[in-house]
């Protein structure tokens, strides 16, 4: 293996668009268009206190759009009309659908600059059903 030279590749950014089933490992820049909490639980509910809020929100690019499950901190990051910055997002099928989601792993931020881009709203990938097909060989 080569030597770290010490500088941190540049991430590599995909479009909404070519996000598929069960992949992982995408970088997006996104902008919000819509966020709706659907669930929040206090502190006091929890075996530790913890709160818990997850939000459905509705995130794109000039290529389509998707629905991200944003998950407690990341819930107060995507404010519609942000332009937000996704790292290490992975695809979750829900119901046959896609939705983008960002683990512990991953980094959800705002963007340094805000996009220049129009979101394409009418390419929705989470409308689009997908169905689980076992080959046989």
């Amino acid at each position: 293996m080569a030597a770290d030279s010490g500088a941190r590749r540049q991430p590599t950014f995909t479009k909404v668009d070519q996000l598929r089933p069960g992949t992982h490992g995408h970088n997006l820049i996104v902008k919000v268009v819509d966020s709706k909490m659907v669930v929040q639980r206090g502190r006091d509910g929890g075996p530790q206190g913890r709160q818990m809020r997850i939000a459905e929100c509705l995130v794109g690019d000039e290529t389509g759009i998707i629905v991200f499950t944003a998950r407690n901190d990341q819930v107060d990051v995507m404010k519609p009309g942000t332009t937000v910055e996704l790292r290490n997002a992975k695809i979750d099928m829900f119901k046959g659908s896609m939705r983008l989601a960002v683990d512990k792993w991953g980094i959800v931020k705002a963007a340094e600059s805000s996009a220049e881009f129009t979101v394409k709203e009418d390419n929705n990938l989470s409308l689009i059903e997908f169905e689980l097909v076992t080959v046989v060989e």
